[in-house]
């Protein structure tokens, strides 16, 4: 029952993220009021604690790892307590720094939870070998993708039910219900004695190859960033596909999270390496078909959905494994490197909101408006163009990388 368990904690941190991460944005801009530009600053803020903070979440980890059972229940506390304040309707003078304030305690919630997880990898798998640490991401991502989904299709849902406020109170309260049942159901996997490495350097993330492991999360992070911050925005505004973003946004983690036990049987069979190779250009097509689709072109960019999505799948399965590979590997404790790996994925999201939405906002785009032409032609550079160019230097990165796993 370990792995299960493992894919509910995962699909408990996934469905805090995308609130996070893509809810966010538009929930921030259209029901509470606040422009594009203070969102993205909020954000790179939040990214500047965990600069200091991811690095020192995963070394109290291995500082202390026989209290990884305590450190699983304050994320869960976390995200059940802050999730509800965020969603709640809210309005005067000091709204920004309230929103700063259970961000902060989200983001922390959710940064423990992620690098205890990722670090947790040799210790969660039935064996630290290669092939079992695969077959565990492929559960611990199958569940994130599950946590996806579920995020995605909620708010809908709960406007279907009658909510208000687009559904975003209800939401808030569901997810952090989520958060307790999952500290409940989850406590027997933390009971496992944990395997503990070396202190980590940079001189032993180097010679294990993980240092340019972590280039390559920070680079092929950048383009999923963008687009993940832009999605609702390109959907509703750029395409016009008024209501639905929600079922794109699930046929996308779908397609992604069907993908994962296929990406899984290729990395055994063919190498991680490989698999990277053939999911990559599935990524680019995924960003050129998105810059020429016309407004309205819905089955043009379901199929778009698709194919990244499954572009997705093997980015969330392979990196991660191939990381905590190099890391036991070479006898390193794991959580103190999945810390730093926690930020260069969060630093990407971070950049892509600080630098984008204020110039979406300089160029006159607002989202739920009606836009100029050159507003959404920057829309279209910033969610199509500029990720595929990211993309292809991450693939040019990718064959740099040994053939070894």
């Amino acid at each position: 029952m370990v792995y299960p368990r493992v894919s509910l904690y995962a699909l408990m941190l996934a469905a805090a993220g995308i609130p996070l991460y893509i809810h966010l944005p538009r929930f921030a801009s259209v029901n509470l009021g606040v422009g594009l530009g203070v969102i993205g600053t909020v954000l790179l803020l939040i990214r500047l604690i965990d600069l200091v903070q991811d690095p020192l979440i995963g070394w109290a980890i291995d500082r202390w790892p026989r209290a990884q059972g305590l450190f699983a229940m304050l994320a869960a506390g976390g995200l059940a307590i802050g999730f509800p304040m965020l969603f709640a309707p809210r309005s005067g003078p000091h709204l920004v720094a309230e929103l700063v304030v259970i961000l902060v305690l989200l983001f922390s919630a959710y940064s423990l939870g992620m690098i205890l997880l990722y670090g947790r990898s040799a210790t969660l798998a039935k064996r630290p070998d290669p092939r079992e640490l695969m077959t565990l991401a492929a559960f611990r991502e199958g569940g994130m993708l599950a946590g996806v989904v579920i995020a995605a299709i909620a708010p809908a849902v709960f406007v279907g039910l009658g909510a208000t406020d687009q559904g975003y109170p209800a939401f808030g309260v569901f997810l952090g219900a989520i958060a307790v049942v999952t500290a409940i159901v989850t406590c027997p996997i933390w009971r496992r004695t944990p395997i503990v490495g070396e202190t980590l350097s940079l001189k032993g993330l180097a010679s294990a190859g993980a240092l340019r492991l972590l280039i390559l999360a920070l680079v092929n992070s950048l383009p999923v960033a963008l687009t993940s911050t832009l999605f609702l925005f390109f959907v509703e505004d750029r395409l016009q596909l008024t209501g639905s973003a929600g079922p794109l946004l699930i046929l996308f983690f779908l397609s992604a999270g069907l993908s994962v036990p296929l990406w899984a049987r290729v990395s055994h069979s063919s190498g991680a390496k490989k698999t990277l190779l053939i999911a990559m250009p599935l990524a680019i097509a995924g960003f050129i078909g998105a810059g020429f689709l016309a407004p309205g072109n819905i089955l043009g960019f379901a199929a778009i959905c698709v194919a990244s999505g499954a572009a997705l799948g093997a980015d969330m399965v392979v990196l991660p494994a191939m990381f905590s590979v190099a890391l036991t590997r070479a006898g390193l404790n794991a959580s103190a490197a999945f810390g730093i790996w926690s930020f260069a994925g969060k630093l990407g999201l971070a950049l892509a909101a600080f630098i984008v939405l204020p110039l979406l906002e300089r160029n006159g785009f607002t989202p739920g408006q009606a836009n100029s032409a050159a507003a959404l032609a920057t829309l279209n550079i910033a969610y199509a163009v500029v990720p595929c160019l990211l993309k292809l230097v991450a693939l040019g990165f990718v064959l740099t990388l040994p053939d070894r796993d």
